[in-house]
């Protein structure tokens, strides 16, 4: 690194852990590991954490784990919608993909929270811990090395640069992750063939719709219902933007409400292109992820599909899988390599899962849809319809998940 004219010297700062990306894998992993008792800096490049793509979608799962921390009568406090049923359209088939009131669980629904609220109320949470600093606008932006190992990373804030030792960093800043890169491990692509479109269209106050994901020949689209308006992830093919784009934004808009008619009133609130967002999709995994001192988790070592609306969850079960097996690691030095790779270990297997689920569905289920196939559902998907049972382990699947995680870090501060 070298110091440009009329810089200052880095400023130093020391930590045990340093984890780099403040989603959800990162401030859950903050918020357990200082909660554990130790030294935890997180840096969030942004500001804020205002995000129009960060998925909303906050299933069972996640809010066991916050019953386990004791910290879900707080968080059910955040304004949220809930959705404990999941209803398709195929064509005009209508069809019950999943009944979450089915699962026993503290909470058998999905609930639909902004991101930013979710990662607020983590760091609202996290400030009883005086073990945990968020250091935002603050962008990591090179490793520090000592021969192989990892020591901790250089960033810049407002200050300047700021260089970071820590006995372990944590890669959590997502898909497009500079540190897994900078360290060298491969990634595997798996193979999205979709994109996603995602605008907001409001709605009538009491207005209601429970249909969640829509297809028609050469269409799909996703609703959530957000209370005061309907978002929106409008499904196209891979880099199919321009083609979208082509046909003008008045056809988009009449193929939108030819699919949602629930959207006609207050379609013209998608005014132009710049109400629409391309979300790019990705699912690929890292063959390793670690190397001495370096771990990545979340987005940064396996990229989830928007299908079924898992990454948050599979971030959270990452950071809860990972301060399980690291918490006690950091007494001497910081956990080893081969401490690393049992959270690799852990969790490889739920990703794996996942993703050949959610490329099954692209494959047999969506793609079938834009190329204007037969919309006639899968015999499987008309069998869950039928049997009130099988859409409790679709259920399951979907706001439980594969492997699901349960805290075994300790509170420091209940211990004193």
């Amino acid at each position: 690194m070298t110091i440009g004219p009329g810089e200052s010297a880095p400023r130093v700062l020391t930590t045990q852990c340093c984890i780099v990306g403040g989603g959800p894998a990162g401030m859950m992993l903050g918020y357990l590991l200082a909660r554990a008792g130790i030294g935890t800096v997180v840096l969030e490049k942004h500001a804020d954490f205002f995000r129009d793509f960060r998925g909303d979608t906050v299933h069972p799962s996640t809010m066991k784990i916050m019953q386990e921390l004791g910290i879900l009568k707080e968080f059910l406090k955040v304004p949220h919608q809930e959705i404990s049923r999941l209803e398709g359209l195929f064509g005009t088939t209508s069809i019950r993909l999943a009944d979450l009131s089915r699962l026993d669980t503290p909470c058998p629904f999905i609930a639909l929270m902004p991101q930013w609220d979710f990662l607020s109320f983590l760091e609202v949470q996290g400030g009883r811990f005086p073990t945990l600093q968020i250091l935002k606008s603050t962008e990591a932006t090179e490793l520090m090395t000592t021969g192989d190992r990892v020591t901790g990373v250089t960033a810049r804030d407002g200050g300047g640069t700021l260089r970071i030792s820590a006995d372990l960093t944590v890669a959590c800043e997502g898909r497009h992750s500079i540190l897994r890169e900078q360290a060298g491990l491969r990634v595997e692509d798996i193979g999205a063939p979709i994109d996603v479109l995602w605008f907001r269209v409001g709605k009538a106050k009491g207005a209601t719709d429970g249909v969640f994901a829509r297809l028609q020949s050469g269409q799909m689209m996703v609703t959530l219902d957000r209370d005061a308006y309907w978002q929106c992830a409008y499904v196209i093919a891979k880099s199919g933007i321009d083609a979208v784009k082509a046909r003008g934004l008045e056809a988009f808009r009449a193929g939108v409400v030819a699919m949602a008619p629930p959207l006609r009133d207050h379609i013209a609130d998608v005014a132009s292109w710049n109400d629409v967002k391309l979300l790019t999709v990705k699912i690929d995994r890292l063959n390793r992820w670690a190397r001495p001192g370096l771990l990545c988790i979340g987005d940064a070592a396996h990229a989830m599909s928007p299908v079924g609306g898992v990454g948050v969850n599979l971030a959270v079960q990452d950071a809860v899988a990972a301060a399980n097996l690291l918490f006690d690691k950091f007494a001497d030095g910081g956990p080893t390599l081969a401490d690393l790779d049992r959270v690799q270990a852990r969790r490889l297997f739920p990703a794996r899962m996942t993703q050949a689920i959610q490329v099954l569905v692209q494959n047999r289920i969506i793609n079938k849809a834009l190329s204007g196939g037969d919309l006639t559902p899968p015999l499987a998907i008309r069998l869950i319809d039928r049997c009130p049972g099988l859409q409790g382990l679709t259920a399951r699947a979907i706001g439980i998940g594969v492997r699901p995680e349960h805290v075994q870090s300790p509170d420091a501060q209940a211990a004193v």
